[in-house]
């Protein structure tokens, strides 16, 4: 299926989500394709992808994707640029949930932000291909001074074998895999194939549509969750569900990101396995 049709497939999908209105006020942003292992790397710029929280600020309100504002505390966003920038909110490999419930707090702890970084990535709307919006985030964070932000380092790679040594390297050392841009791609918003992911297991968002009961050590919890994805396909996830969650399922409606091997020549995941409840802020 073309990217584009992808793309318009998930904004109907997500615009019937029941999520709070202030989803449609989310902002345009760039989403990642996935990586082929026929394509050549050259001419991409290469970064780690983070397991954070997608951030935009438009230099005087940081916010989720989904648009809400996020709750950082005022000395924090005080050390942004007057630029608008696109980036990760980031605790660290790993530390996806504990930073999940520090950015949902209504009320920041401030011992608790100290620890986060934001990652810019991208300076959305900017001029010039990638490469020379990269070197300027670099200046900006430079100039800027401040411990929190951090310019997300752009590399290129040789070849397709040092790509996978590189994936190889983050993946041992905690990271969650790599982001490919195009160094000669200027901004746009949606998918495309100018950002890719290059990860060892595929991941992706689906609905809650149904919860199936356990049997077994599971009698009495959830067995598995029933889901549709944006092409309105239906299957069961049954496995990576933590105990806590069997005991208290996301309710029906909301969206989970589960991770896949492939697809089948039917379009449905292989090997779906739960990874986390989506984080729709």
């Amino acid at each position: 299926m073309p990217a584009s049709r992808r793309h318009l497939l998930f904004t109907a999908f997500a615009a019937a989500l029941p999520w709070p209105r202030a989803l449609a006020a989310a902002p345009a942003l760039p989403l990642l394709g996935v990586w082929s292992e026929g394509l050549d790397p050259v001419g991409f710029l290469v970064s780690e992808k983070y397991d954070g929280v997608r951030a935009t600020w438009d230099g005087a309100l940081l916010r989720h994707r989904s648009g809400r504002p996020v709750p950082a505390p005022a000395w924090f966003t005080a050390q942004l640029p007057a630029i608008a920038l696109d980036g990760e909110l980031w605790l660290g490999r790993g530390r996806f949930d504990a930073l999940s419930g520090i950015v949902r707090r209504a009320r920041p702890i401030e011992a608790e932000w100290r620890l986060v970084r934001y990652l810019a990535f991208e300076l959305p709307g900017a001029p010039g291909d990638f490469s020379v919006r990269a070197r300027r985030i670099e200046s900006i964070v430079r100039q800027s001074g401040s411990p929190q932000l951090v310019a997300v380092e752009q590399a290129p790679v040789a070849d397709r074998d040092a790509l996978r040594r590189r994936l190889a390297l983050t993946v041992a050392q905690g990271g969650e895999g790599l982001v490919l841009h195009r160094a000669d791609a200027a901004w746009v918003t949606g998918r495309s194939d100018a950002i890719l992911k290059f990860k060892p297991a595929l991941d992706t968002e689906a609905i809650v549509v149904a919860h199936h009961a356990g049997r077994g050590k599971y009698e009495g919890m959830l067995g598995a969750l029933e889901v549709r994805t944006p092409e309105a396909r239906r299957f069961l996830i049954g496995s990576g569900l933590p105990d806590a969650l069997r005991r208290d399922p996301p309710p029906i409606g909301s969206v989970v990101t589960y991770r896949y091997r492939d697809l089948t020549s039917t379009g449905l995941p292989r090997f779906a396995s739960f990874l986390r409840v989506h984080t729709t802020l």
